[in-house]
């Protein structure tokens, strides 16, 4: 398409071109044709001249002849003869000649009248003969004969004919003239029409290539600038000339890859803000976590150093009342002695609980194993229960057949979980009030449902009562650490443990054990 309107061009300026030369050639041929056509009329306007210059002379020979003798100026009035001949041979060829080129129309009795004037000629010589050869010695200016020939003859017909000859062919050359300067006129008119018509036409044609072969390249160029600057959704046109199709057709898939390497882009830095933003806000947590785990370790600490002190001190001041006394019964040292293992007994569960907490944090409670009647085991620890506490009633309620249904677990660890959960029963609610526990089947687990009746515990409580030493601020029994060894427990199990609590309504704890491994 590009080259075609190239050669569209090209073809279209050589037709102009072409036309131009066209006209230029017939204007020329026909410029000579009546410059040839003027030089024929001129000769002949001259030939006529010569001819009437050339007659007169010889008549004035022949009336010379007639007054000076027979034999006189013969050689010149042969000589007169012979160019008179060939003066009319000369016009008669270019009348012919002049009548083929303009019509018998233009030339009407050009060649007639030439014929009519070579008589006439011929007609006077042989009246000038024949008056020489009857010469007698009568007057001349008495002959009649001789003043006719010269008077209507020479004088009347010769010079009439003559003169109408000369105005004839100068008819004939202003004519020529007329129309080589109407030719001429034309032609100065047609090449003035031809430059109007062809200078717009050259200058439309130069404005259309000159678009057609800059469009391109400048689309080309504002789409390659606004790819370059980052608008990858510009597409260049693909109706552009065939030559431009394979580069319009890679810019535009240049464009397409880096739109979508521009949109991977963007999609992976909107996910990795969302990650940064994401880690940010964990690792916020996790420092936040880490101060509460920090804070809750200095608290441990102290609060492990106050629980140490105090059978440390006990241990310690009996021992010192006692060996003081400078003899004592062995009624006192008995005393002594069973404070100081009340005290060391203390001590020794404090260390086993928190060695437990240590060792299931890292993941190293040892559990011992075995394949039981979950059932069976319940009803026994809510008899044993029942025994101590018999001013409460404990009640349980288990499916039928999940009485018998047996699951891998450690007996003493989950006999403390439910000890630890029946013990804080007891002590938050009510003396009279009652304890219930169910068991069921939830969700492919083995659920143990811990309810009493008591003050319930508030919602900003709830949330840590599985933390170490949290105790309730009206009570100071205990260490804080039951509900966290129970939770430590649980999940060794691979269980999970819940609390829900309304305050005013009680505290319900479910115990959740995994049911893979039912027997």
């Amino acid at each position: 398409m590009y080259k075609r309107k190239i050669y569209l061009f090209g073809i279209s300026s050589g037709l102009i071109m072409m036309i131009a030369l066209c006209a230029t050639a017939v204007s020329a041929y026909l410029t000579q044709n009546n410059l040839e056509q003027s030089n024929t009329a001129q000769t002949l306007l001259a030939e006529h001249q010569k001819l009437s210059s050339i007659s007169y002379r010889m008549f004035k020979q022949l009336t010379d002849e007639l007054i000076f003798g027979e034999s006189a100026n013969q050689a010149i009035i042969r000589n007169k003869q012979a160019l008179i001949a060939q003066s009319l041979d000369k016009i008669r060829t270019l009348e012919q000649q002049q009548r083929q080129a303009l019509g018998s129309q233009m030339t009407a009795g050009s060649v007639e009248d030439t014929d009519e004037l070579a008589a006439l000629i011929n007609a006077i010589i042989s009246e000038f003969k024949a008056i020489t050869a009857a010469y007698t010695n009568t007057p001349l200016d008495q002959q009649y004969r001789l003043q006719t020939l010269l008077e209507v003859k020479i004088d009347n017909e010769f010079r009439e004919a003559i003169n109408a000859a000369v105005v004839r062919q100068g008819n004939v050359v202003s004519a020529i003239n007329a129309k080589i300067e109407t030719l001429n006129t034309a032609i100065i008119w047609f090449a003035v029409g031809v430059a109007l018509f062809a200078m717009p036409c050259i200058i439309l044609a130069c404005y259309w290539l000159f678009n057609q072969l800059y469009q391109p390249l400048t689309i080309l160029n504002n789409g390659t600038k606004a790819i370059a600057a980052g608008d990858y959704q510009q597409r260049l046109p693909e109706t552009l000339d065939s030559e431009f199709y394979q580069l319009v057709k890679s810019l535009n898939l240049l464009a397409s890859k880096l739109a979508e390497h521009e949109s991977k882009a963007e999609q992976s830095r909107k996910q990795l803000e969302f990650e940064v933003e994401q880690r940010t806000r964990e690792i916020s947590q996790v420092n936040e976590q880490l101060t509460k785990i920090d804070s809750r370790r200095r608290q441990f600490l102290a609060d492990v150093s106050h629980e140490l002190r105090t059978p440390l001190t006990i241990i310690r001041g009996e021992a010192q009342v006692t060996l003081r006394q400078p003899s004592a019964a062995e009624t006192v040292y008995r005393e002594t002695l069973n404070s100081i293992l009340v005290q060391a007994v203390n001590l020794s569960d404090l260390v086993d609980d928190l060695l437990l907490l240590a060792r299931a944090e890292l993941s190293r409670l040892q559990l011992d194993m075995s394949c039981q009647p979950i059932g069976e085991f319940i009803q026994l620890q809510v008899s044993q229960w029942q025994r101590v506490h018999d001013e409460r009633q404990f009640t349980l309620e288990i499916e039928d057949d999940l009485k018998m249904i047996k699951l891998y677990f450690d007996p003493q660890r989950i006999k403390q979980v439910v000890a630890i959960l029946l013990d804080n029963a007891c002590k938050y609610s009510p003396p009279q009030s009652p304890v219930k526990v169910f068991a069921r089947e939830e969700k492919s687990r083995f659920c143990i449902e811990i309810k009493d009746f008591g003050e319930g515990i508030s919602p900003s409580d709830i949330n840590h009562i599985f933390e170490r030493f949290v105790r309730f601020k009206h009570k100071s029994e205990g260490l804080g650490l039951g509900l966290a060894i129970a939770k430590a427990i649980v999940e060794a199990h691979d269980g999970d443990i819940q609390v829900n609590s309304t305050l005013g309504e009680g505290t319900t704890f479910q115990i959740y054990l995994p049911m893979e491994a039912v027997s």
